[in-house]
């Protein structure tokens, strides 16, 4: 069995943002199929936990880039597994040029789901073999403390290491094309949902350096959001909330960087 699995990509002019380049949800799209790609090839993927009704989900992710793959560039992806316990597995994705180079690094913490009760049954039933596993490879920081994030108009003194949103918040309802194969939101539209948030300007200014996923409850077709944002200089932190109960679906931080 193979420790790494690497795939290539061309980046089509329909897959770029704005600025001519990969864009974040693209990049989280590849980090996801290709770590799917590799558990199962292993042998630990979705399709040996069938008869079990489970499969993996996310549950923190961060992708830190230094530069970005930019339109009719060929780039390359690289994963594998760091660290294994009876809970979560931390997999290292490399994005990197045609000839190696690498432009960023994503780490991501994977659970097991259970389709029917949605609830975590661990990583006991799973044969990991210990010398798949490839500690100290990855040098970008694992994912942070969240911070929360609470409405503008919250009363009193802010919990000891929460914010207060500084940014005007946005209600959403999830629909059809925002769920995937588990029914539930599909990160890729969380990322979209987030960087909706900022406008054109921004960006063509700014790219993200480093954005950080938590996610802390699944969010459902129909689902009424409200988007919090607290903005601290180039760093943002943002919170996905219930509208009616203001439970916290995602948490997330965005690090912005000037562009040149």
């Amino acid at each position: 069995m193979d420790k790494k699995l690497s795939m290539t990509y061309f980046l089509s002019a329909s897959e770029t943002n704005a600025e001519a380049e990969a864009s974040l949800p693209l990049l989280t799209s590849r980090i996801i199929d290709i770590s799917t790609a590799h558990a199962n090839a292993l042998g630990i993927g979705n399709p040996a936990m069938e008869h079990m009704g489970c499969g993996w989900v996310l549950s923190r992710l961060s992708l830190e880039m230094f530069q970005y793959p930019r339109v009719n560039e060929t780039y390359r992806l690289t994963t594998w597994i760091e660290s294994y316990n009876r809970h979560f597995s931390e997999r290292i994705v490399q994005v990197s040029t045609i000839d190696d180079k690498p432009l960023g690094f994503s780490r991501a913490i994977w659970m097991v789901l259970d389709y029917n009760t949605r609830e975590s049954v661990g990583l006991g039933h799973l044969n990991v073999e210990p010398d798949l596993i490839m500690p100290g490879q990855c040098p970008v920081a694992s994912v942070s403390k969240h911070v929360p994030v609470l409405p503008a108009d919250y009363p009193g003194v802010p919990p000891r290491g929460a914010v207060v949103a500084n940014a005007t918040p946005f209600d959403y309802r999830y629909k059809y094309c925002d769920l995937d194969f588990y029914r539930h939101v599909n990160t890729v539209r969380y990322v979209e949902l987030l960087l909706n948030r900022f406008d054109l300007a921004q960006f063509d200014d700014t790219r993200i350096r480093r954005m950080e996923l938590a996610f802390l409850r699944e969010s459902h077709y129909g689902q009424e959001v409200t988007v919090l944002r607290h903005d601290d200089g180039m760093r943002s932190h943002i919170a996905i909330c219930d509208k009616a109960t203001g439970e916290s679906s995602l948490m997330a931080s965005l690090l912005r960087e000037k562009r040149v």
